[in-house]
């Protein structure tokens, strides 16, 4: 019997949820997502330390010897998702996802302004649009940027979403995928309730299959990616979703089971549900987003956490490169 990942392949698109290069060619995933935590912890691994040097390198040349050490590990800190993306790109067949920084989420202009800015260095080394989601907070602010950039053929991945009315907003402003962060919701709940989760109760399951059934019955091109699973019996229960963003522990989890994979998933099914269509104007997403706590905590909780990870990520690029200017110096004298 093939093992799950194998049976789970053939209904899904199977990425890999990480910025560990060595994973993604053990795995073989189509395609590969990074967000502002994978990128610091990956960029602290020995075995990445030339990329994170290479890119200091090119932003101090770029700068000029003049610059101060903060103005270059700021540019490099800009480069540093796109250097690894190039990377990834090297290895998987599909798309890789990079993510505007989590500080611009409920700024529109700057979105728009930094998620052009990525495209041109994705553009600049030669790698075409179809290669490259630009990823944005699922705010309001963050899908009228989306609904602009998709008009200028730059595709969009929605992440950090939590709820209907945002899943909502974000087809109709015509983006290419969104991200339901799964083991997040699974998370809230377990700490609001107290009670545990499994199978197809798991809220984050629930919520997703809510979402990919609405857009499935409506016929939304917008394409769902269940993300930041906890378990595997979370994955296995949405097999049949257009896509899984999978970390590598649990890839090797699928890898290593032998049992029956039936689909959960459906667009068939999806299409004869009995399911309201909503219409949701900003002030109808306000309402619902104040009204949903689960949503509104974690949508806060990630800006935040995405935030803190990109601060740590500068300071550590800022430690880096006064490394290597000392260095430099001694080797002078």
């Amino acid at each position: 019997m093939p093992n799950l990942l194998e049976q789970l392949r053939k209904f899904t698109v199977v990425v890999a949820d990480t910025g560990d290069l060595e994973a993604m060619e053990k795995f073989h995933p189509q395609d590969a997502t990074t967000n502002p935590s994978l990128i610091t912890t990956v960029a602290q691994m020995p075995q990445y330390q030339p990329v994170v040097d290479g890119v200091l390198k090119d932003a101090r040349n770029e700068l000029g010897e003049g610059a101060t050490d903060q103005a270059v590990a700021n540019l490099a800190f800009q480069r540093l998702a796109i250097a690894f993306g190039k990377k990834i790109l090297a290895i998987v067949p599909g798309r890789v996802s990079t993510e505007v920084d989590a500080r611009l989420s409920y700024d529109t202009e700057a979105s728009i302004k930094q998620a052009r800015s990525i495209i041109a260095q994705y553009d600049a080394a030669g790698i075409g649009r179809d290669r490259v989601l630009v990823k944005i907070a699922s705010t309001w602010e963050g899908f009228r940027a989306a609904e602009v950039l998709e008009k200028d053929g730059i595709h969009c991945n929605m992440t950090l979403l939590f709820g209907m009315h945002q899943a909502i907003a974000a087809a109709d402003a015509g983006v290419t995928l969104i991200s339901p962060f799964v083991g997040r919701i699974l998370d809230w709940y377990k700490k609001d309730t107290g009670k545990d989760y499994t199978g197809a109760d798991d809220p984050g399951v629930q919520s997703v299959t809510t979402i990919y059934n609405y857009y499935k019955k409506f016929g939304y091109k917008t394409q769902v990616m269940g993300a930041s699973f906890r378990n595997i019996g979370e994955i296995t229960e949405l097999a049949g979703c257009d896509l899984l963003t999978i970390a590598p522990k649990l890839l090797a989890e699928l890898d290593s089971k032998e049992e029956d994979l039936p689909r959960k998933l459906d667009p068939a099914r999806a299409a004869s549900m009995n399911i309201e269509r909503l219409t949701i104007d900003k002030a109808t997403f306000d309402r619902m987003h104040a009204a949903d706590r689960m949503a509104h905590d974690k949508l806060k909780e990630g800006i935040e956490g995405f935030s803190k990870a990109l601060e740590d990520l500068e300071k550590l690029l800022a430690m880096r490169l006064a490394e290597l200017s000392e260095k430099q110096a001694v080797a002078a004298h």
